[in-house]
């Protein structure tokens, strides 16, 4: 870099390096946040120089691991068990599209971090100016804060089904945040430690889900035609919402900026094309198996819930439920039970005798504790990517919880538990609402030669990314509209369609946006920026091309 400045605030008139776009920052000037990357973890030579190595592959596992515990949140377990109790077998080939369809969007998130060194809320900061990129932080904040009022609801859920109802919901809302803090801090043991107690928790919700579906014994054959023949029959509106619904669940927006993120606790020397192409084929791999497991975990609960409930009534003269359940169960809707969110351990213990219930709980704290501290980290990758933040680990955590868990908080000590499963609906909508504010930048980013050079999307995964990014949206939207006409309010119609004009607009211009000017200046601007500054951060400043700017700690 070079230039004159006037002290702090000095603006730096040019920009020039021979240091390549791949190469990471120098090792003495570390990262830019110390949000998860105290330390790195170092990548083992192969010396034979083998297309597959276990070694590399367990140094690179973790991210994939972390991530995929966005699709065992307690959403996506409520998602699964209301498609089971309403459609039966007959949406697991929707769950299965939905994960691949997933597990692609989190290749090309991870191929961005690894590629550019930066996560997804940098690059964005880098590429949007002002105003756009405020609103896009604003519309990802709000997906995270539905995310994590679900993933908190649903472990205080667990700590009151835990405690035989003797600590109330906004008590078990209390105890998760407060854990949440604890467990926040294990990286400071070690970053592989820290993936472990993930590992753990992974693993206790495949033991106590994997001991419903062997206590329940659901039909496998109908689970075979379920996963594999892509037909609803006798299907009416539940069941399609439902299966937008799973949608909608499996994939999250902030889950794309998290993996960007995280794949950058990895020893990656970007300016051998060979290690960062090797590094993004042992992330996929990863991401696969990851992304294997939560969907048997996710296959566990939606045929539990449909061998349990399926076409079954609240009515034990009915051939239904005894009198334990019958105060538990919702109406009767197409032939299947709604379960009210809090209930659902009930219904089972009622169902399938006490242990049922209690490794049920086990199984939804595992998940909802477990979601709750990657939520944080998303909230802080995000906060600190979009606004630059510059302080210290505590007051990032404590800031980030707050805005997410205060809601959470509010609802827990007045909403009516059976009122559970509406909110759960319209958090989902929320969420779906914010999906395009991830999918088009990293579809936009990762198909640009200028920032991924010779990683950049070919033109089958720029159309088929578009065609998927298309039809996802159009999916969620078609959810939304749903949800919207059910309120049958005319001024809630008219507000919908006002917002909805906001709403498209501002896809629109994400859609719209080109590259940030010459690929060179964008790549001397990428790269500089790649190594933090201790005065200066880099923005894209408008009409004025790529300048400098001071530090001043939230910096927009």
């Amino acid at each position: 870099v070079s230039g004159e400045s006037g002290g702090l605030g000095g603006v730096v008139s040019t920009i020039s390096s021979s240091r390549s776009p791949l190469q990471p920052p120098d090792a003495d000037e570390g990262e830019p946040f110390t949000t998860y990357f105290d330390s790195k973890i170092p990548i083992p030579e192969d010396e034979t120089h083998s297309c597959f190595s276990f070694r590399k592959l367990w140094a690179f596992t973790g991210p994939g691991f972390l991530m995929s515990i966005a699709y065992l949140d307690p959403g996506n377990i409520e998602s699964d068990l209301q498609s089971g109790a309403v459609a039966g077998f007959k949406l697991l080939w929707v769950l299965m599209l939905a994960t691949i369809i997933g597990l692609l969007l989190q290749r090309l998130a991870a191929r961005l971090g690894v590629v550019t060194g930066l996560h997804l809320a940098e690059v964005c900061h880098r590429q949007y100016q002002k105003f756009p990129r405020i609103i896009l932080w604003l519309m990802v904040e709000l997906a995270i804060i539905g995310s994590d009022m679900q993933e908190v609801i649903g472990s205080a859920i667990a700590i009151n089904l835990l405690s035989v109802g003797k600590i109330p919901l906004w008590g078990g809302v209390l105890i998760t945040i407060a854990d949440t803090f604890v467990f926040l801090f294990l990286d400071k043991y070690g970053l592989r430690k820290l993936e472990a107690f993930f590992g753990l928790l992974i693993t206790i919700m495949a033991l106590t889900f994997g001991y419903e579906y062997i206590t329940v014994k659901p039909n496998q054959e109908k689970l075979l035609q379920g996963l594999f023949i892509p037909y609803c029959r006798d299907c009416g509106t539940p069941q399609l919402e439902q299966a937008v619904g799973i949608v909608g669940a499996v994939i999250m927006p902030h889950n794309m900026y998290l993996h960007s993120a995280l794949v950058k606790s990895r020893q990656v020397n970007r300016a051998d094309k060979r290690e960062v192409r090797e590094a993004n084929k042992y992330f996929f791999i990863e991401s696969c198996i990851a992304l294997f497991v939560s969907f048997i975990i996710n296959i566990f609960v939606v045929t539990v819930f449909a061998e349990a409930f399926f076409n079954k009534t609240n009515s034990p003269s009915l051939g239904g439920f005894n009198s334990c359940a019958d105060v538990a169960l919702g109406d009767v809707i197409s032939g299947g039970l709604a379960v009210p969110s809090p209930l659902q351990g009930v219904v089972l213990g009622c169902y399938f005798g006490p242990a049922a219930l209690y490794i049920w709980a086990i199984g939804i704290l595992a998940a909802g504790q477990s979601s709750t501290m990657t939520g944080t980290y998303s909230g802080q990758f995000v906060m600190e990517g979009f606004l630059n933040l510059r302080w210290s680990r505590f007051a990032r955590v404590l800031l980030t919880r707050s805005i997410a868990v205060t809601p959470t908080l509010f609802v827990a000590i007045f909403q009516d538990v059976e009122h559970l499963t509406g909110m759960n609906d319209f958090l989902n909508v929320l969420m779906s609402l914010q999906l395009p504010f991830a999918l088009i930048p990293v579809l936009t980013f990762t198909s640009l030669p200028s920032v991924m050079h010779d990683f950049a999307n070919g033109l089958f995964w720029r159309v088929a990314g578009g065609l998927l990014i298309l039809l996802i949206c159009a999916i969620n939207m078609y959810f939304v509209v749903a949800y919207v006409m059910a309120l049958n309010h005319l001024g809630l119609y008219i507000g919908a369609a006002v917002l909805s004009v906001v709403y498209l607009s501002f896809v629109a211009y994400l859609v719209s946006q080109a590259p940030p000017g010459p690929p060179s200046s964008w790549e001397k601007t990428l790269e500089q920026c790649t190594a933090p500054l201790s005065l200066s951060v880099c923005h894209r400043g408008g009409n004025h091309g790529m300048a400098m700017e001071p530090q001043d700690g939230l910096g927009l």
